[in-house]
């Protein structure tokens, strides 16, 4: 059983790991909102090949942090809340689609704070607002992230 107050536990049910985990930390989570962060290195893989002379954090990693430090955690939550007794050693989070406007870039060794709401959670279909700020608090990117998120009564093994 998850202890939805014990956010390592959260993240310790999120399947997603190094070098494609998003998520350092969570400040907070419960079946309304979320909020994480996640530190961007100097050293990340992706750096070396994306504008190598200036680095910038790739889009789609700036989107796939959003949905683990945000939406993710607050899916986890809201399956929790429904069925309290739900195994989630199987978790399979499937992101259906994806809105979102990128204002501003990220560079190496800025630390992101990602907010999310819950828009609504229905049939383990979550749809979520999100906001990815940098140190500065300022937006870097905002928008849409919508979600299922399977467990292991929906998974065939």
């Amino acid at each position: 059983m998850l202890d939805i107050n014990d956010y390592n536990q959260i993240l310790d049910v999120i399947p997603h790991q190094p070098p494609f985990r998003f998520v350092n930390e969570l400040l907070y989570v419960d079946e309304h909102s979320a909020r994480g962060t996640y530190y961007f290195g100097k050293d990340e893989y992706f750096y070396s090949g994306h504008f190598p002379e200036n680095p910038i954090t790739p889009s789609v990693i700036l989107t796939e942090t959003m949905a683990q430090a945000g939406a993710l955690p607050l899916g986890i939550v809201n399956v929790a809340l429904e069925n309290p007794e739900q195994d989630f050693s199987l978790i399979k989070p499937i992101f259906t689609n994806v809105e979102l406007k990128f204002m501003k870039p990220v560079y190496p060794e800025t630390k992101v704070t990602v907010e999310a709401e819950k828009i609504y959670f229905r049939l383990k279909r979550m749809k979520t607002k999100v906001t990815l700020f940098d140190n500065e608090h300022e937006i870097c990117s905002s928008g849409i992230i919508c979600s299922t998120i399977l467990t292991n009564k929906d998974i065939a093994i």
